[in-house]
């Protein structure tokens, strides 16, 4: 069931404008669940803000404004019990511009930057956009569930080693990380003297309430010192094309260094996406609390599907909209080379693991109508023979 207010079963037809996601798929018969964005509208709330400014008239040059950090700052207070200071935002047009700055200020050309596979794909470019050196280490899985290999983490880590480039909540694997593992991953930045950047904008999707979510910058002052957290209205309440997030960086020698990085190369953040961000943050958890329930029941509409879908695997999402799908047995079982081309093939659209680190895996959006949902499962399952 949804809330009356909010009607996540409403298909809204995203062929007739254009979209990066359907479009990819035009003029076949193929359901996109592929990139990260979710075929629901917008919360009320926003469009409605988004409405009020567009009918004033005018888009001058504007900077964040009173009301805006105070919804952030709220936000953030409310949510993940997090209190930060207005000085240690820093506004930009989204994280991947943020964690490329956070490598382009991470030691000299050549150093390395760390980060854990599969993982997020600009993640695994970001580092050469700035000369620097890529370094991975695996995530295991474990009990059911993706995690750090500790020992694997330490030999990773060279003297060049400058930067830890976290996501937590993880894309693609769905980790809420727990209080030990942040910790652990804090002492470990510490004893390296690495700097942090963590990409947490998954963060407002947290699928289970007795895993909340926590900024690692938030453990303590000594993490706060050394961390970049990058978070954004766009996932939580569908918004990614009005292009607005933020870096909070509480050391303020190391927010001047940021900013400096930033001078003459990353834009303003787009008016509308700040006033999107406000109203999100300050009148969009009812609706976020629906959206929740619902991707909880696609959640596990998706689970029991795969489970009896011979040859794939998975593990259960903590968080995001987003499966993460073994399909390595079916591909030895049927001789399939490209799991994503027999998929789409079979109508149905997915982001091939390889972009993540992971030949053999494929994600699958389940940020979607049920029917669109139920559609595409019963292709895949019928492309099994399921």
């Amino acid at each position: 069931m949804t809330d009356a207010a909010f009607d996540f079963d409403r298909l809204i037809d995203r062929r007739s404008l254009p979209s990066e996601k359907w479009g990819r798929y035009a003029g076949r018969d193929v359901l996109p669940l592929w990139v990260a964005d979710m075929d629901f509208a917008a919360p009320p709330a926003v469009i409605e803000a988004l409405h009020r400014r567009i009918d004033h008239g005018v888009f001058g040059y504007t900077d964040a404004w009173p009301a805006l950090i105070d919804a952030v700052i709220e936000g953030l207070q409310r949510d993940h019990g997090w209190t930060i200071d207005p000085d240690w935002l820093v506004w930009l047009p989204g994280v991947v511009a943020g964690f490329n700055l956070a490598c382009a200020i991470a030691g000299e050309p050549g150093d390395g930057v760390l980060t854990a596979t599969p993982v997020y794909p600009p993640f695994l470019t970001a580092p050469a956009n700035t000369g620097r050196v890529l370094q991975r280490v695996e995530m295991v899985l474990r009990d059911e569930r993706w995690q750090w290999d500790w020992d694997a983490l330490e030999a990773a880590c060279t003297p060049s080693t400058r930067l830890l480039l976290l996501c937590s909540p993880h894309n693609p694997v769905g980790r809420v990380f727990d209080a030990d593992e942040l910790r652990r991953l804090a002492d470990f930045a510490a004893r390296h003297d690495l700097l942090v950047c963590s990409d947490e904008i998954h963060c407002g999707l947290v699928l289970d309430a007795d895993r909340p979510h926590r900024p690692l910058a938030a453990l303590d002052e000594a993490a706060a010192r050394r961390t970049i957290t990058l978070m954004a209205p766009s996932k939580t309440w569908n918004i990614p094309a009005l292009y607005c997030a933020f870096a909070v960086i509480p050391d303020a020698a190391l927010r001047r260094r940021y900013r400096h990085a930033m001078r003459g190369v990353v834009p303003h953040v787009n008016v509308l996406g700040m006033v999107a961000a406000e109203a999100a943050y300050r009148d969009g958890d009812p609706w976020r609390q629906a959206l929740l329930d619902y991707l909880r029941g696609n959640r596990d509409r998706v689970v029991k599907a795969v489970v009896a879908m011979p040859g794939l695997a998975m593990t259960v999402p903590e968080a995001t909209y987003l499966a993460w799908i073994d399909c390595r047995a079916m591909m030895a079982a049927r001789g399939v080379s490209d799991p994503v081309a027999f998929f789409e093939a079979a109508g149905v659209g997915l982001s091939d693991g390889a972009a993540f680190g992971a030949p053999g895996f494929v994600r699958l959006n389940f940020g979607c109508p049920r029917a669109t949902l139920d559609a595409a499962l019963a292709r895949m399952a019928h492309a099994l023979g399921a």
